[in-house]
């Protein structure tokens, strides 16, 4: 799930309605109708509800249809309550048994008084499609002529694969990643820079011929992400695309003893051997030239804007900083800004128009058991409106999901393209959640992998031996056979999620 990185105020959400008003009252006729006094009651389902997000989620999506329609009220229902999770604490030797997001959000969908709208994230779509919870949205859009030949293609090609090509929810919204290089950095090194859709072996062979220097000065061809991260993050977003299974859907087997596992972990490793990518070490060079320098580093130790990193996978909303940089750097000492731009992120080979990092997190589909389901689709049709997006392409953050008002921020002239090509990863039968559920101790046995690939980083251990371990290990875990380091049960903490 993604971190909501600003909230509008309601003030501010309502003002901007009232500008749009007229535009946007024809995204939704029939609640619209002079002659409509008669009150609709239309509930929402989410996947968290609380004290702090039913109020953003009003601000951001129900305010203005609202303003519009004074027959409907809104119901936002919860389907899990934060609250409850993050002031229910344990007491000692008592482990907490966390609810199952699908159950949950299925309860809420087949109860006594169903939800009309529900609101999910992409590793639900799919499923819900299956098991049939959702109704097919394309017989509503061809009957109202809704236009979506517009939508990018990561957004409207991706909600069709989980839907057997055919349309079940839509989102105004998506975020997405690309790979940023420095086109200084390349023209310097006589290298030809990064192009779209290119294979991780192609752009790590880039960044081996971009590495040079020594020490502080030191360029580095790559980097996962723009801050300091550890080498078994890395490999997991190297193979996210290839959707290698740490441990089976029944949270019982470890499966990272095999020849894929073992080429993601030798190609990672070899990155942090060679110096490709930075590591701990050269962070810590670094933070102390900057305390001995006495001033303050205003890109807060961003390698990327220093020009130490020729290419990183960054967000969308990473182009509003690089802007901020450049737009200020006369105001920094030995900063003459940086020139760069983007093609998509790094693909495999077996799955060349997928890329990682793309999230469709506010999705929005019809329940089948829809007690207001014209309602229902009036709203869905309002906030994936032409106007809604107007509105939204204002965020520097969330991308909207028309092509017509996804432009480059602030006037920059960039790869747009570069965010909108790859489809994302369809998801897999059981997630990472899934199996933490049917098997607590399952989050200690993975997390055994980050020690083990620390130790091929360092030689002190060969790749096979390392899963070979991992697999013993684990399955000793999941069998229930071991504890974990503190003598209690396995599992993950609690992780605040949105929506």
């Amino acid at each position: 799930m993604y971190t909501r990185k600003s909230k509008q105020t309601r003030f501010l959400l309502l003002g901007l309605a009232l500008i749009l008003l007229g535009g946007l009252s024809s995204a939704c006729t029939k609640s619209n109708d002079p002659g409509d006094t008669e009150k609709h009651v239309l509930r929402i389902g989410v996947l968290y509800g609380g004290s702090d997000n039913e109020p953003y989620f009003r601000q951001q999506y129900t305010d203005m249809f609202e303003m519009q329609n004074s027959n409907i009220e809104f119901e936002i229902v919860g389907a899990i309550n934060y609250d409850d999770q993050r002031f229910n604490q344990p007491t000692d030797g008592e482990t907490v048994e966390q609810p199952d997001p699908y159950e949950e959000m299925s309860k809420m969908m087949n109860g006594q008084n169903p939800v009309d709208v529900v609101v999910l994230d992409y590793n639900m779509l799919q499923r819900m499609t299956r098991d049939n919870l959702l109704q097919n949205l394309d017989p509503l859009i061809e009957r109202d002529k809704f236009d979506i030949s517009d939508y990018v293609p990561t957004v409207i090609d991706g909600i069709k694969a989980a839907g057997d090509n055919n349309l079940y929810a839509l989102t105004p919204t998506f975020t997405s990643s690309a790979l940023y290089y420095n086109r200084k950095l390349f023209q310097e090194a006589g290298v030809e820079p990064p192009t779209d859709k290119m294979s991780w072996t192609d752009i790590l062979n880039k960044a081996r011929q971009m590495t040079k220097g020594e020490g502080a000065d030191r360029i580095f061809g790559f980097s996962f992400n723009r801050w300091m991260s550890d080498g078994f993050s890395d490999v997991e977003n190297y193979s996210q695309t290839l959707q290698l299974k740490t441990i089976d859907d029944e949270g019982k087997k470890m499966l990272v003893n095999n020849d894929q596992w073992a080429d993601a972990w030798d190609t990672v490793a070899g990155l942090y051997q060679d110096k490709i990518v930075p590591d701990r070490d050269f962070m810590n060079t670094m933070n102390e030239a900057n305390a001995s320098s006495g001033k303050a580093d205003p890109f807060y130790g961003d390698l990327f804007i220093h020009g130490n990193v020729a290419m990183v996978i960054g967000d969308s909303g990473y182009v509003s900083e690089l802007k901020k940089a450049n737009d200020n750097a006369a105001s920094v000492d030995d900063f003459d800004g940086i020139d760069w731009d983007v093609v998509t992120v790094p693909t495999h080979p077996s799955t060349p128009d997928q890329g990682g990092n793309i999230y469709l997190s506010q999705l929005m589909g019809i329940n089948v058991k829809a007690q207001n389901p014209e309602d229902a689709w009036k709203f869905i049709e309002f906030t994936n409106s032409k106007e809604w997006a107007k509105l939204k392409s204002r965020s520097n953050y969330e991308l909207v999901a028309r092509k017509e008002y996804l432009k480059p921020v602030g006037g920059l002239d960039y790869n747009m393209d570069a965010f909108t090509t790859l489809r994302p990863i369809l998801p897999s039968s059981t997630t990472d959640s899934d199996i933490y559920q049917k098997n607590p101790n399952a989050w200690q046995a993975r997390q055994i992998g980050y020690e083990l690939f620390n130790s091929v980083v360092d030689g002190s251990k060969e790749t096979k031996d390392a899963l070979a371990e991992w697999e013993t290990r684990g399955n000793a875990i999941l069998e229930g056979q071991l504890e974990n380091g503190d003598g209690g049960v396995g599992g993950g903490p609690i992780v605040r999620p949105m929506f």
